[in-house]
């Protein structure tokens, strides 16, 4: 396989009463056994962030469900999940999970797995982060003071793309706040075998 080349993508539907949902699945990748691994963990996140908003358990919530892709290329897909719900009140709530993997072995990266091991990349990437905080002047509901050791984040070419959810730093009309880090800038501690090493080339 062509390392540049990206893996086919198939956008399934399902539309229920108070539910409007598009989701992805990997398509003829070879072998079965990678393709099958990394549709079954979408689904199961799927469905785990609308048991999260309350679906179907609540029968007052409506979700409207979609993806974005942001990296499909070099053996890497790295995508985000985003799930509205709405249960009445002033405004819903919109949620976002992103999952990057191997295209090769089916493998789910954390934000750890993209650096080399014993590398403080938590402090690192938080100074960034606070820098960016500071330059672009963005009123927080908290003291920022670190990254979790599994946040949020993607890969969108050559930037890893480090993100927070609503509300977990900012007021809700910031939405999610993302933090955009060009793999050049933190060349130093990127695990070159992972996701991250694979954009730098």
């Amino acid at each position: 396989m062509d390392m540049d080349q990206p893996v086919s993508i198939q956008t399934y539907s399902v539309k229920r009463e108070k539910l409007d949902l598009l989701y992805p699945a990997v398509v003829n990748l070879t072998p079965y056994a990678v393709g099958h691994s990394i549709n079954t963990i979408i689904v199961n996140t799927v469905n785990q962030m609308l048991h999260d908003q309350g679906y179907p358990q609540n029968p007052l919530t409506d979700v409207s469900a979609y993806y974005e892709l942001k990296t499909n290329e070099r053996h890497i897909l790295s995508l985000s999940l985003i799930n509205y719900a709405f249960s009445g009140g002033a405004h819903g709530l919109t949620i976002q999970k992103s999952l990057t993997f191997s295209t090769e072995t089916g493998k789910l990266y954390a934000l750890k797995d993209l650096f080399k091991p014993g590398s403080n990349y938590v402090a690192r990437l938080t100074a960034m982060i606070q820098a960016q905080i500071k330059a672009r002047n963005i009123p927080l509901l908290v003291d920022f003071t670190s990254i979790r050791p599994d946040q949020d984040y993607y890969i969108a070419d050559k930037a890893l793309v480090v993100y927070f959810q609503v509300y977990e730093l900012a007021a809700y009309v910031y939405g999610f706040l993302y933090f955009p880090i060009s793999v050049y800038d933190i060349q130093d501690i990127i695990d070159e075998n992972g996701p991250l090493g694979k954009m730098l080339y």
